[in-house]
């Protein structure tokens, strides 16, 4: 992915991605907010070995849905209703690992959909969103990850909060409302 972004990204947008087919669109980035990294000085120690996990656990999830939804060959292809509905076919850590991704594709398509509105308030949300997603269904998180996405939520002018990269460690993306003159 950064490789693409590398090559299509354009200043003051953002880049919906599909994975899959790798069609994409820019979507516009509103002038009245800006996004600012913080960096938590924690290494991604465990993040290869526990990422490997977790794809193994995504794995295990295709493999048993697609036993009752043939037409599922991976996760992006099942509902959230669907998962409810299959979720005694699942082990407790594989389902929250698949309830993770199916709710974070969810999230992906409707923040493109905010910032095509301009929607800077629902964007905001949906960073929020994913980082408990992150933190509590998909165990990525750290400590001062989370120490550090809470206090930014707790600052005036902080619209959204969530890790970014890998996890474990590593940067929170913030998304701050511009005051005037800044």
């Amino acid at each position: 992915m950064d490789q693409f972004i590398s090559l299509f990204g354009e200043t003051d947008k953002a880049l919906l991605l599909d994975c899959r087919s790798l069609q994409f669109r820019l979507l516009p980035l509103s002038s009245d907010a800006q996004l600012v990294i913080c960096n938590t000085m924690v290494k991604h120690a465990l993040a290869s070995s526990a990422y490997n996990e977790r794809r193994m656990q995504c794995e295990e999830g295709v493999e048993r849905l697609s036993s009752v939804l043939p037409n599922v060959k991976a996760l992006r292809d099942v509902t959230p209703t669907q998962l409810e509905q299959h979720k005694d076919l699942l082990r407790e850590v594989v389902y929250r690992r698949c309830r993770h991704i199916i709710t974070e594709n969810e999230r992906v398509l409707a923040a493109g959909e905010a910032l095509e509105q301009s929607d800077l308030d629902r964007f905001g949300e949906l960073m929020n969103q994913s980082h408990e997603s992150l933190r509590d269904d998909f165990e990525v998180s750290c400590e001062e990850l989370d120490l550090m996405v809470n206090l930014a939520r707790g600052i005036d002018g902080v619209l959204g909060a969530r890790m970014t990269g890998g996890g474990f460690g590593g940067c929170t993306v913030n998304l701050v409302a511009r005051r005037e003159g800044g």
